[in-house]
Parts: C-alpha cells; structure tokens; sequence
C-alpha cells in the first residue's frame, strides 16, 4: 500500500457518498479520478485488504423504531444448536452467545431485532419462543440512541461492482 491507498481507505472509512458516481465524488475529494479510485479499490479488494463495501440503512429514518436486544436462557449444552436455529430466523439480525453470570444473568443467547412497532417485535418474538421451545428470555428494548457510528474498519470492506 502506498499513501494513495492510505488516503483512499481513510476517505471510505467515512461512507460512500450517495450520488450517481460516488467513486468520482471520491476521487475528487482526494485527487483522483473516478477510475482511479475504482482499479485502486479492486487492487485492494484482490490483495485481501478490503472485504466489503456495502449499504448501511438509518433505520429510524425508514420508520424502524423498534429495536430490541433478547436475552434467551438456554441451558450451556444446548447453546450450539439453538443458537444456529435462532441465527437462522428471518427476524433475527444478530445472534450472539455469552457467558452467563451464574446466579445474576442466566442468559446464554442473544438476539437482535428490528421492527416498525413494539407490538411487531414483540409478536415476532413470541412466536420464535413457540416455535423453538425456548420461554425463558427476556426482551429488552432500546428507549433512546445516544450515539450510532458504523464499527467500519478497513478490513471490512469490499468493493462490489
């Protein structure tokens, strides 16, 4: 990687802006043309230091204002498996696994969903319960956005023509 490349990941590290040519708005910023930025991101696309560049939404601004973190108590040797069967529903956005605090905080999954009501989310999570057999859980919804940045690292995007 030269400075080029250096100053071109920092500029992307900023999103992509939303225009008709991005790339050129891009390269303008930063000196280059249109093109250049393009053969200069497949460059690093194809020596593994960018994975992806996509799309990231405002959820609020598209009327999404309902988000909630679950929190599933499932006992540890089941962990694996349901967590691979919660990952795998269309409502479920992120699934994680955690240690347990034993005694305070049982939960052992987590997973994230999005809705356009609180009721909307909340059905859908009564009926990930009926349908994996999982009643133990707890819903937790955000009430306030303090703050919201992409976590886009470098080694997180790719270019996709």
């Amino acid at each position: 990687m030269d400075t080029a490349d250096q100053l071109l990941l920092r500029e992307l590290e900023k999103g992509v802006p939303l225009g008709a040519n991005p790339y050129v708005i891009i390269g303008d910023r930063i000196g280059m043309t249109g093109d250049e930025v393009m053969q200069r991101i497949e460059d690093l696309k194809q020596a593994g230091v960018i994975r992806r560049v996509r799309a990231r939404i405002n959820q609020r601004n598209v009327g999404i204002i309902a988000n909630a973190l679950v929190g599933w108590e499932i006992p540890e040797e089941e962990a694996d498996d349901a967590g691979k069967a919660l990952a795998a529903l269309p409502g479920v956005t992120h699934c994680y696994r955690r240690s347990i605090v034993p005694g305070r905080w049982e939960y052992t999954l987590y997973t994230v969903h999005h809705g356009w009501s609180h009721e909307q989310v909340t059905q859908e999570i009564r009926m990930i319960s009926e349908k994996t057999g999982y009643h133990d859980y707890i819903v937790l919804f955000s009430t306030d956005e303090y703050k919201r940045t992409p976590h886009t690292r470098v080694d997180d995007l790719e270019h996709v023509i």
